[in-house]
């Protein structure tokens, strides 16, 4: 992980600042004394500390559990070595440590800017991956707006798209289905609205979005349900068999082919398919 990577610091980088601070201490205090002011030697040590003691402090504090800190450190780091290699490395890790408290925007922010300023390091994948987390975790119910999913499939696909052989590439799909059911269910939620209320049309046009577009989720068979459901009560018997018929191939155990069947026989109908119907053709589509 780049939790692990990101722990290494270099001796080195110690050594030339701590070098660094030795023979600028008598500068400083000199100056001090001239001007005349109270020296304020937490701000002074915070100005000067290595940008690798910081950073493996931040590293040390996300170790116990203090995220707060983490992120403090990691900040501190970012004002104080600008575009330095560990600069680079407390943007990314700053984000991790605002995802995990979550505070998604500003882990959103940090993780965007480290992908506009370095997009083409190996941590870039982990970066945009954090993007999509935190829109992921902020999905809401069904019955609410669906913008953070949208917007967590837009992301995790980059990581698919940009990031073919990440190790974060099969959990972006994960989620990537995930929003994609919680999008269809949000098409259902409305369509059984307009279903109860016996306006068809608008509850058709919303069914159908589901089949022809969300066809590999668990919302695919009350789907096709509903439609049967709302055809028949519209008079279109042909496409409310063929949409029980298309039902029944793909789930032949369901409770909804079932009480779609019911439904058909209590009008002297049983399913039949169409195969010039729009339903016969998305029904071809249909993988979960």
């Amino acid at each position: 992980m780049v939790f692990e990577r990101a722990a290494q610091s270099t001796r080195s980088a110690r050594t030339a600042f701590l070098a660094l601070s030795v023979l600028s201490a008598p500068i400083f205090l000199s100056a001090c004394t001239s001007s005349g002011k109270d020296l304020d030697l937490s701000t002074y040590v915070e100005q000067t500390e290595p940008a690798d003691v910081l950073y493996n402090q931040a590293l040390a504090n996300m170790n116990s559990g203090r995220l707060k800190e983490a992120s403090a450190k990691f900040d501190a780091i970012d004002r104080q070595h600008p575009y330095s290699e560990f600069a680079r490395k407390a943007l990314v890790m700053g984000a991790f440590a605002n995802y995990r408290q979550g505070n998604y925007d500003d882990s959103i922010n940090s993780a965007k800017r480290y992908l506009a300023l370095y997009p083409s390091t190996p941590d870039a994948a982990y970066a945009q991956y954090i993007v999509g987390l935190c829109y992921f975790r902020q999905i809401r119910d069904v019955t609410q707006d669906q913008k953070e999913s949208r917007r967590a499939i837009e992301a995790m696909q980059e990581v698919v798209t940009r990031w073919p052989d990440s190790e974060y590439v099969d959990d972006a799909k994960t989620k990537i289905r995930m929003a994609r059911d919680q999008l269809a269910g949000k098409e259902m939620q409305v369509g059984r609205y307009y279903l109860e209320r016996r306006e068809y049309i608008a509850a058709v046009k919303r069914f159908r979005y589901v089949v022809e577009n969300y066809s590999n989720t668990r919302h695919i068979e009350e789907a096709l349900a509903r439609l049967t459901e709302s055809y028949y009560a519209m008079g279109l018997t042909s496409e409310a068999q063929t949409a029980a018929a298309v039902l029944g191939q793909n789930y032949p155990d369901s409770q909804w082919y079932k009480d779609s069947y019911k439904l058909l026989q209590s009008g002297g109908l049983e399913p039949r398919e169409n195969a010039g119907s729009w339903i016969s053709k998305a029904g071809k589509l249909i993988t979960g």
